[in-house]
């Protein structure tokens, strides 16, 4: 079967691969019929999501048909359709029964303080073959698999296997209320769903900080208002906007493939820490980088809080690897900040995300920017990567 593989950094290509078999009596075997480009995929493209293993198939969101399922996997039948969520979950540890499914102790064979177990990842994850494929294994398949509305389409689908889900999360892990003001720092797929799901929760203002204008237009169709800091600074525009207070919560959407300003005012204090990135980029890509990655790794975590007012909540659900040391500390200590991160539970959300959509609350596909087909999936990565005008968020399909 054909699937999307790295080979090391800056390295990809579309081979031939053996297709999966089932290998635990909890497993499945699902036919792909969409998959997606996700900006954590360019972070092992980059050589900033910590070490990878050569021949890894890559991609961590899944739409398919289940094929084949093994002898405990008693909810699911050949012919379901089914979405797979992006983080791997056991379903009977004490935290997946708590809902931290991102923190199952048994999913990851590294052992239960490896980390977070995901498809496509680096060693530390698993690693497990991922979903840029044309079949793939599901371990604990029933827990990992999500049936489908007849009504939700495939399209709709492959939204809510990681990045709706993950930008949910993080609206709620900003703890949203009411009429809050929020800031949303990434204008990507996650940031343009944070948008959404802080709309959902009733924010009364959100600010939308990139620099890429058609991630900025389409924020500002959603209702943002919208910041390029490549034009002006984002802590002193939003502090001026707010009156001098700052924002009630702030979102980190970005992770460790920040830019620091180029051009326009915030241009002055990003060379003032150009040492500092220098050596953060050290920390998370020891084995080099490659293609479009950030150069300033700290830089949006370090906007968000000067940005927030008092006592108020940081959200991080950007990608930092597990070598990422720095954090502005003394400024959160110091305004009171609440602050929440990690991994997103990815199984607790979709099935509540699957009924918005199929209720006609919401259709996630208008953030959807482009279908590929897998045999292109590799120049679908450049282009996500060079982050060209329209290219939002990619959808893959296998023999379109």
């Amino acid at each position: 079967m054909k699937a999307v593989v790295w080979h090391g950094i800056g390295d990809i290509r579309l081979d031939d691969v053996p297709e999966p078999t089932i290998q635990e009596p909890s497993d499945a075997i699902v036919r792909l019929t969409a998959s997606a480009i996700c900006g954590t995929d360019l972070h092992f493209v980059h050589g900033t999501g910590g070490e990878m293993e050569p021949g890894t198939i890559l991609g961590h969101e899944g739409v398919g048909v289940v094929e084949q399922v093994g002898p405990d996997v008693r909810n699911f039948r050949p012919g379901d359709r089914v979405v797979i969520p992006s983080t791997i979950a056991c379903g009977y540890c004490s935290y997946c029964r708590a809902g931290y499914t991102a923190q199952c102790d048994n999913a990851n064979p590294n052992g239960p303080l490896a980390g977070t177990a995901f498809y496509g990842g680096p060693k530390a994850s698993g690693p497990f073959h991922g979903l840029q494929a044309e079949k793939a294994r599901v371990p604990f398949a029933a827990t990992n698999l999500v049936k489908i509305p007849d009504s939700v389409t495939d399209q709709q689908a492959i939204l809510c296997s990681d990045i709706f889900p993950t930008a949910y999360f993080g609206a709620e892990l900003a703890e949203i209320q009411e009429g809050d003001t929020v800031a949303v720092f990434g204008c990507g797929p996650v940031g343009q769903f944070v948008i959404t799901s802080a709309k959902l929760m009733g924010a009364g203002r959100v600010f939308a900080v990139d620099s890429v204008e058609s991630r900025l237009e389409t924020a500002r169709y959603q209702g943002a208002e919208t910041i390029n800091f490549e034009q002006e600074d984002p802590v002193e525009t939003i502090r001026r906007l707010t009156g001098g207070a700052g924002v009630d919560r702030a979102i980190d959407a970005v992770g460790v493939d920040a830019k620091h300003a180029h051009e326009g005012p915030a241009a002055q204090q990003a060379q003032q820490e150009a040492q500092q990135f220098e050596e953060q980029l050290k920390q998370v890509a020891p084995q080099g980088t490659a293609g479009n990655h950030g150069d300033a790794p700290s830089q949006a975590v370090e906007w968000a809080v000067q940005a927030l007012a008092k006592a108020g909540t940081l959200s991080i659900i950007g990608v930092y690897p597990q070598t990422m040391q720095s954090f502005p500390l003394g400024m959160a200590m110091n305004k009171n900040l609440t602050v929440n991160m990690g991994n997103c539970n990815h199984r607790k959300y979709i099935p509540m995300l699957l009924d918005l959509i199929q209720n006609g609350t919401l259709d996630p596909t208008a953030l959807l920017s482009n279908v590929e087909e897998m045999s292109d999936a590799v120049a679908a990565y450049q282009a996500f990567d060079e982050r060209r005008p329209g290219w939002l968020k990619v959808e893959v399909v296998p023999g379109m």
